[in-house]
C-alpha cells in the first residue's frame, strides 16, 4: 500500500475510513508487482490498481466487504480455461490480495498510519504484515524506520513500532528481516515461526518497503539533457543536472530538475550521496568533463554508469580512461555509447533510449522486441508459494 502513500495519507488526514487491497505475491504474467494496491473508502471512492484492470472490480467489492466485516481476507484470483473473461486474469498470471480494513479504533490503524505518514514524507520505511498463519494474528503490522522517536522499540539495527502480539521474539526477527528488507529496496514475503525461528514457517510475512526516490545525476547541461529530465522524472527518479559553466546550467533551461548544480563534474560527484539504485548519465562528450569524472564514477557502487559519444569518441576516452588507470575490469562497467538502438535522432529520442536502457538494467531485460522473443516480459517478479493460499476470515 505504501505505493499510493501520498493519497492515503490524505485520506488519514481527512478522518476517511478504508480498506486497502495490496499485492502480495505473484506468478506468470500476472501485470502488477508485490506491494502494488487498490483502497477504497467508506463513500466509494477508490484509488491505486493491483491488476491494471483484470480483476479491479472484484477487489474493489471485497474492499467494500471488508469495510463492513473489520475483518481481512486473503484472496487468489487466476486464469481460468473454463471461462476465459469471468473474474481473472485473462493474460495467463495468478495473483494473491490481501485485503485490510484500516478503520478508526482499529487496533492496527495507528501503525498502518505511521508508515503511510512516513512513505508520503519521503523517509524510509517498511511496514510487515501478516498475511497468511493464526487467524487472530492475520493483518497484524509492525513498521521499521530508521528515524528514532518516543514510540519506537529498539532492535539491532534500528527501530520498530507496533508489533504482532505473539512471542516477543516474532516481533525482533520480523523487524529484523523488515530491515534488511528496507535497506535492499525490496518489498516481498518472508516465511517465519510464531516464536520468530527462521526454521519453521507457519506464518507468511509481506514486507513492503518505501524508500526515498533512487538519484539520476545528469552531467552536462545540453539539449539531450533536457529531455532525459524530464524522463528522469517520469521515472520517478530524483534527479540533478550538474555542469561547470553556469550559462547552461540554469532553472529556466532545467525547470523540471530538482537540481542543478554548478561545478565541476568529478567533484561534485565526489563530495554527492550515491548508492546502489543510483544513475549517472554523462552527457559531456569533453574529455576534460569526462576523464576525470568517469574515472572515479566506474570505481563508484552505483547502478548504472553511461556516457554519450560517437563510437570514435568512446574509442578515444576509453584510451584515455587506461591512461589514468581505469582498469578493463572497470570499462566493462561503462555503457557507452548510452542507450539502445532505437534509432533514435531528436533529443526526446535519445532520452527515451537512455531511459530504455537503464530500465532493462535494473530489471535484467535484455532490450530485444516481445514480439517472437522467448523471454519473460516480466523480469523481478516474486513468485506465488506453491502451496494453495485461500482465504482467511
Amino acid at each position: 500500500m505504501l505505493d499510493i502513500a501520498e493519497e492515503l495519507n490524505r485520506w488519514v488526514e481527512q478522518g476517511r475510513d478504508f480498506a486497502v487491497a495490496t499485492v502480495v505475491a505473484v506468478g506468470g504474467s500476472a501485470p502488477r508487482r508485490p506491494g502494488a494496491a487498490l483502497a477504497v473508502d467508506a463513500d466509494g471512492t477508490a484509488i491505486g490498481s493491483v491488476s491494471g484492470g483484470c480483476v479491479e472490480g472484484a477487489v474493489y467489492e471485497l474492499c467494500r466487504q471488508a469495510l463492513q466485516d473489520g475483518e481481512p481476507v486473503l484472496e487468489r484470483f487466476g486464469y481460468s480455461d473454463d471461462d476465459a473473461f469471468a473474474v481473472g486474469l485473462t493474460c495467463g498470471g495468478i495473483i494473491d490480495i490481501l485485503i485490510t480494513p484500516v478503520r478508526a479504533g482499529d487496533p492496527g490503524r495507528p501503525v498502518i498510519t505511521a508508515a503511510l505518514d512516513a512513505a508520503a514524507s519521503g523517509r524510509a520505511a517498511a511496514l510487515a504484515r501478516i498475511v497468511t498463519g493464526p487467524a487472530d494474528l492475520v493483518g497484524r503490522a509492525l513498521l521499521v524506520r530508521t528515524d528514532e522517536n518516543d514510540d519506537n522499540v529498539s532492535y539491532d539495527s534500528g527501530y520498530y513500532s507496533g508489533g504482532f502480539g505473539a512471542h516477543p521474539e516474532l516481533d525482533r526477527t520480523v523487524a529484523a528481516e523488515a530491515a534488511a528488507f528496507l535497506d535492499a529496496g525490496r518489498t516481498g514475503t518472508l516465511e517465519i515461526d510464531e516464536r520468530g525461528s527462521r526454521c519453521g514457517a507457519p506464518l507468511t510475512v509481506l514486507v513492503e518497503s518505501s524508500v526515498p526516490a533512487p538519484r539520476m545525476i545528469v552531467f552536462g547541461a545540453i539539449d539531450f539533457a533536457s529531455a532525459l529530465v524530464r524522463v528522469g522524472k517520469f521515472l520517478n527518479y530524483h534527479v540533478t543536472v550538474c555542469d561547470a559553466r553556469p550559462v547552461f546550467a540554469t532553472e529556466s533551461r532545467f525547470p523540471q530538475a530538482d537540481e542543478i548544480v554548478v561545478e565541476w563534474p568529478h567533484r561534485y560527484l565526489e563530495r554527492t550521496e550515491v548508492d546502489a539504485r543510483t544513475v549517472l548519465c554523462v552527457l559531456t562528450h569533453d574529455a576534460k568533463f569526462d576523464v576525470p569524472l568517469l574515472r572515479l564514477a566506474l570505481r563508484l557502487p552505483v547502478a548504472y554508469v553511461g556516457a554519450m559519444g560517437s563510437r570514435r569518441t568512446h574509442l578515444d576516452r576509453n584510451d584515455r580512461l587506461r591512461e589514468v588507470g581505469v582498469t578493463e575490469l572497470e570499462l566493462a562497467r561503462l555503457r557507452s555509447p548510452i542507450g539502445l538502438d532505437l534509432g533514435a535522432r531528436t533529443p526526446e529520442e535519445t532520452a527515451l533510449s537512455i531511459a530504455a536502457e537503464i530500465v532493462a538494467n535494473r530489471r535484467g531485460g535484455s532490450g530485444v522486441s516481445l514480439t517472437g522473443a522467448r523471454t519473460p516480459i516480466h523480469h523481478d517478479v516474486t513468485s506465488v508459494p506453491a502451496r494453495r493460499i485461500g482465504s482467511v476470515a
